[in-house]
């Protein structure tokens, strides 16, 4: 095989059927199109994609600042209309059940827009929503949303006092507490709640009649545990308690609290306007910024709006809104799979993106350094610009990259790789384990306030980046006796499920979680016989589909009866065989009947098709579809299966 500018060409291959022949075909295809689609910067980034609640969430977030996207609008309407399912609902995965939250903002966003509640779209949606059980089945940020437009009674939103930002980082409920995306959605919806926006409407663009009736107490209420003492029952009753006290808060107080919160958000600005490089924390930030006072052209305000603005993206055909971007992740990973389909580490479309990766180093002391204060810094984000909340697994992933270029043996790069290094064996938690962006961010009692009903307010070591963590230990050179790595091994025994497999966090599911604990393992040394392990590789060829493809369903979150069944998915299937390869090398029936899979579903451009989401936001309540794991993951598989071979035969 040789490499030149764009291309990878194949050298004395002939055609055939068997795999070692459609294998490297396969890979050079799959080569060309990440050539092909490569920024000129050096980096990869394609869309992310979560549920219609983005696009609906966008006119809200107009509408509140009284701004008019009409040829917007009508395109986002357009994409909403097409995503609307038989029954009238709205999912939050491809092919889900309808989600009441996500179609109830659906439903408000298109008739905001001017769809008239006739339409026979908007009355399926409305039939959906009644048969679920109308607006008391609204979630919480539906909730606070509504009432904004007076469309819900803020007696049934929960309490979010601003005081809260006031609290010390010691005192057990503070917001360096919870979850780095979860503090940076509540500061700013302190303000949001002491403030209270009141956006008037047409009151044929209202949903009122979307309630059974008039909305009582108990419909409003939040339910309780039914044990008579529990930390969801002791915060129900200091919700109840705080709504009673609001009338008598401290002015002074309050006025402290308010100027700690606008700092706060201030300071946690990003370079290109947005916040923690999400969604929810800069659109919550603007509005924020909005209903203290700050003038449309105050700068914060100017470059916050645009920060929101970026998040829209052409896809397939639609304008959508993403809840995030993803432009690190996605060109680590593309790297990544080009070495491991052999391409010449000196050549160029790497050099490209190790340039990138090395210039978006982060070298300032983020929010995690409020817990960790002796850690330097040095780890990578996710997204274009994101200084506040660098993240583990990215910069996992961006480690074993660069220490596979030649980079790696330069003054720029040696320094990049020293302190990458430190900064993410650095953020390893007392139980050995590994988070995404804190450390020790394990109160669990967090998720039990009101607000909290997604189940998202920590940010808790797990499995798949422990495994990951792992693998870049024995990349660059640890062994089983480094104790970050010994401990990080037990860390893995102690959650291996009772079948073998591991949960997944980051993406769907056990299927994910059991390949990056193998890979992990492998890559440092642990015996891959050991019982165990096998375990695990029982699990993943036990799971593996007629077709010999590999699938998970995202119901797997709610059922872990599900765990590893679905319809076979290019991602899924190249992560079971990453694990399997790990585990087993390239010889097992299974792994030759997942590689097959993976070339007869290749397409002719090179890439494959996956409709499916198999990312994961937060576990049973927001869900991904990354575009490019439907390729660079195939990649990756293809060619360790090639290596792996190569060096079986070799050997």
């Amino acid at each position: 095989m040789s490499t030149s500018e764009g291309r990878l060409t194949l050298v004395g291959g002939s055609t055939g059927e068997g795999l070692p022949v459609r294998v490297p075909q396969a890979i050079a295809r799959a080569s060309q199109y990440l050539f092909a689609t490569q920024h000129a910067r050096g980096y990869w980034h394609a869309p992310l994609e979560a549920n219609a609640t983005m696009e609906a969430e966008y006119v809200f977030f107009n509408r509140v600042l009284g701004r008019e996207r009409p040829d917007v609008e009508r395109r986002l309407a357009e994409r909403l209309l097409g995503l609307q399912q038989a029954d009238g609902s709205w999912p939050i995965y491809y092919n889900g059940p309808g989600g009441p939250s996500a179609t109830i903002e659906a439903y408000f966003a298109l008739k905001l827009i001017g769809m008239n509640g006739t339409e026979p779209a908007l009355a399926r949606a409305r039939d959906f929503i009644r048969g679920q059980g109308g607006l008391a089945r609204a979630g919480v940020f539906t909730r606070i949303w509504l009432a904004y437009f007076g469309q819900f009674p803020w007696a049934g939103v929960p309490s979010l006092p601003v005081e809260l930002v006031l609290l010390p980082p010691w005192f057990p409920l503070n917001i360096y507490a919870m979850s780095s995306w979860a503090r940076g959605t509540v500061v700013p919806l302190t303000l949001l709640m002491a403030h209270r926006p009141a956006v008037r409407i047409e009151p044929d663009a209202g949903v009122s009649e979307l309630w059974l009736g008039p909305p009582t107490r108990e419909e409003l209420a939040f339910a309780r545990s039914p044990e008579l003492v529990t930390m969801r029952n002791f915060f129900l009753a200091v919700d109840r308690a705080l709504k009673s006290l609001a009338p008598f808060s401290w002015r002074g107080l309050r006025r402290r609290a308010v100027a700690r919160a606008i700092e706060w958000i201030l300071r946690h600005q990003d370079t290109n306007g947005q916040w923690g490089g999400i969604q929810p924390a800069m659109v919550n930030a603007v509005l924020a910024l909005h209903a203290v006072g700050f003038a449309a052209d105050h700068p914060a305000m100017m470059s916050g709006i645009q920060g929101v603005e970026d998040f829209l993206v052409e896809c397939e055909g639609t304008l959508m809104y993403q809840p995030c971007v993803s432009p690190n992740w996605d060109t680590a990973l593309a790297a990544r799979a080009l070495l491991d389909a052999g391409l010449d580490a000196a050549h160029p479309a790497l050099g490209r993106a190790a340039d990138w990766l090395v210039a978006n180093q982060i070298f300032r002391r983020g929010d995690w350094s409020v817990l960790n204060p002796r850690l330097e810094p040095g780890g990578w984000a996710f997204e274009f610009a994101n200084d506040w909340y660098p993240d583990v697994d990215d910069s996992a992933v961006i480690l074993t990259v660069l220490d596979a270029l030649p980079v790696a043996r330069t003054a720029e790069g040696k320094r990049a790789i020293a302190y990458g290094l430190n900064w993410t064996l650095g953020m390893q938690s007392r139980d050995g384990g590994w988070a995404a962006f804190d450390t020790d961010n394990t109160a669990a009692f967090l998720n039990r306030i009101p607000f909290a009903d997604m189940e998202a307010m920590i940010d808790p070591p797990t499995e798949d980046l422990t495994g990951r963590l792992l693998h870049l230990m024995g990349t660059v050179g640890y062994t089983l006796d480094f104790g970050r790595a010994r401990r990080a091994v037990e860390f893995l025994r102690r959650t291996q499920r009772s079948d073998g497999s591991w949960w997944g966090r980051w993406g769907v599911n056990f299927v994910y979680g059991t390949w990056c604990a193998l890979a992990g393992l492998e890559r440092i040394g642990e015996d891959m016989r050991a019982p165990w392990v096998r375990r695990a590789v029982e699990w993943l060829t036990a799971r593996q589909n007629p077709d010999g493809g590999w699938g998970e369903t995202v119901a797997s979150y709610d059922d872990e009866a599900l765990a590893g069944r679905g319809e076979s998915t290019p991602s899924q299937t190249a992560w079971a065989l990453l694990g399997l390869l790990a585990a087993d090398g390239p010889s097992s029936a299974a792994v030759e009947r997942g590689v097959d899979w993976l070339l007869r579903t290749q397409g002719p451009d090179g890439t494959w098709e996956e409709r499916a989401f198999t990312g994961t936001g937060f576990p049973r309540h927001f869900y991904l579809r990354y575009h490019l794991y439907r390729h660079y993951f195939p990649l990756m598989a293809l060619g360790q299966y090639r290596a792996r071979l190569a060096a079986r035969n070799e050997g």
